[in-house]
């Protein structure tokens, strides 16, 4: 008999279990991917709007620590047309299988990956977008909820989310916002879900490329010590809303935590990522490659960062996730 943990999205992607590693821009490089397919889930590559170089390279390094499989996230939506199509053409070329989009969806960016002989994974916050999806041609669906991480293109909680898009579409739906633990796992499979994505959880992994200081603040941080704004925008359309740890950035906003225009936000310089500028109320997150004011930017966070506890490897967060599942399960069906 199949285990209950081997779902069909495993056999769509290619991995042992349905664990699947947000493709966090920065912070999911080649050391966070291999070691998470390692341990049996899908790492994915975190490439937004990244330069077709350091994909290549990134790919490459990913290969060379893990023969598993993995995927590159790219957000067609965010990205300037010619770059994108860039992107994609190297994903090609260098063999990637899978690719996950976010934001709004793009009917025309799936069909051009899929005519490149790729699939695409769509994350989506909106039953609307789901099925939009779905049309355009998606293997899966990754329905984020309001409780995730980084950016949250909906406004509805994941227990609502999840079921719905479930009901009304055909294709596997993988859970994403609050999702980290093992009972977390199972819980997403009760609402009609698959598997679940990771982001937050996988931040504070050894093999994450984000900052110590960005790590140190999830591990410390509760539940209830996140914020929803569109504030950190720059390099995003207006009106991209994210969820961060709260801080003393965070609180210069006071009540105004929406309506900020990326047009209108003076670029003040506060880190430096190896000569590149990196603005304050700008979208990058701290990364091992800056110095700086790292405090100010944005710490992006889910809510299920009080599930953080530690600074570990990512396998041994794989296992705690499968082991704690398995004890669930077991529980349930003695019951």
């Amino acid at each position: 008999m199949r285990e209950i943990l081997s779902q069909p999205i495993c056999d769509i992607l290619g991995c042992d279990y349905p664990i699947l590693q947000a493709g966090m821009g920065g912070v999911a490089r080649a050391e966070l991917a291999a070691a998470v397919s390692n341990a049996g889930g899908f790492g994915c590559l975190g490439m937004v709007r990244e330069p077709c170089d350091l994909i290549r390279r990134e790919i490459i390094e990913a290969r060379n620590r893990t023969h598993r499989a993995f995927g590159v996230n790219l957000i067609p939506a965010a990205t300037e047309p010619d770059l994108f199509a860039e992107q994609l053409n190297t994903c090609k070329n260098a063999g990637i299988e899978t690719l996950v989009f976010f934001w709004d969806v793009m009917p025309e960016a799936v069909a051009r990956a899929n005519d490149l002989g790729m699939q695409v994974i769509y994350q989506v916050g909106s039953l609307d977008q789901a099925c939009a999806a779905e049309a355009a041609g998606a293997v899966a669906i990754i329905a984020q909820g309001v409780e995730a991480g980084g950016h949250v293109h909906g406004t509805v909680s994941s227990l609502v989310l999840v079921p719905q898009v479930a009901a009304a579409t055909d294709l596997p739906v993988i859970a994403s916002g609050g999702f980290g633990t093992g009972r977390s796992l199972v819980a997403a499979m009760a609402l009609g879900a698959q598997g679940i994505h990771c982001g937050t959880a996988f931040l504070a992994a050894t093999e994450s490329f984000a900052h110590d200081l960005h790590k140190q603040r999830v591990v410390q941080a509760k539940s209830n010590e996140t914020i929803h704004t569109d504030a950190f925008v720059i390099n995003w359309p207006k009106g991209a809303a994210v969820r961060v740890l709260r801080s003393d950035v965070t609180a210069s906003l006071g009540d105004r935590l929406f309506g900020h225009d990326p047009d209108t936000i003076p670029r003040h310089q506060i880190a430096d990522e190896e000569g590149k500028p990196i603005y304050r109320w700008s979208t990058d997150s701290p990364l091992r490659s800056m110095q700086g004011d790292l405090d100010q930017l944005a710490l992006f966070a889910g809510q299920c960062a009080g599930d953080v506890h530690a600074i570990r490897p990512a396998a041994e967060i794989v296992a705690d996730i499968l082991g704690e599942a398995r004890e669930q399960i077991a529980r349930i069906r003695a019951n």
